[in-house]
């Protein structure tokens, strides 16, 4: 049997280039600190696991980077989101994508994922703002599972959902991605 796959979806971790929006309130060079230890944090929390294979989805494409851990590199290749995603998906029967802007995502949050493709065919990991932070597919999916997708929009579970209207989804807990000062300001709140 094949091993679960976890994919990371990542930016390159270059100034200037990641997490645009919440550079605009807080500096280019803050946001790399931030994004820099997210990845380095959350690559050491789920990238060791023996329980699934783990490799970065890098954007863009070729570029040379440093990543916080070695891990298999795959390139996002061209296309919206949603072809991205799919593509990263595509050879795996049982595989799980992540983002990297999740502070409080884990192992268990990931092992909680591949559990529940063991009974649906879909998993999410809904986001604060409307979005998922989280998508798992197991061998039953749609063809096109992101079809007509409002992305960066308070739509974009409900959207996607929408593909699965014939599928079983399970939903894991609710967590909030960092895209603005705002957000990250709200996270800092709920650490104190």
């Amino acid at each position: 049997m094949k091993r679960d796959q976890l994919v990371i979806f990542a930016r390159a971790p270059r100034l200037g280039t990641v997490k645009r929006r919440l550079a605009r309130g807080i500096g280019a060079m803050a946001t790399l600190r931030f994004y820099r230890g997210q990845l380095a944090a959350l690559l050491g929390a789920v990238g060791r696991d023996r329980r699934w294979a783990t490799a970065i989805s890098a954007t863009p494409d070729r570029v040379r980077a440093r990543w916080p851990r070695r891990l298999p590199i795959l390139a996002q290749g061209r296309g919206g989101l949603g072809q991205r995603m799919a593509r990263a998906m595509r050879p795996h029967r049982r595989v799980v994508i992540v983002g990297s802007d999740i502070p409080e995502v884990g192992a268990a949050d990931i092992a909680a994922a591949f559990r529940a493709l063991g009974r649906a065919d879909a998993v999410f990991g809904p986001a604060e703002d409307g979005g998922y932070w989280l998508v798992g597919l197991g061998p039953r999916r749609p063809a096109t599972p992101f079809a007509k997708v409002r992305w960066s929009t308070r739509h974009a579970l409900a959207d996607t959902l929408a593909n699965f209207r014939n599928h079983r989804v399970a939903l894991l807990r609710r967590l909030r991605d960092v895209d603005t000062a705002e957000d990250l300001r709200a996270l800092e709140k709920t650490r104190r």
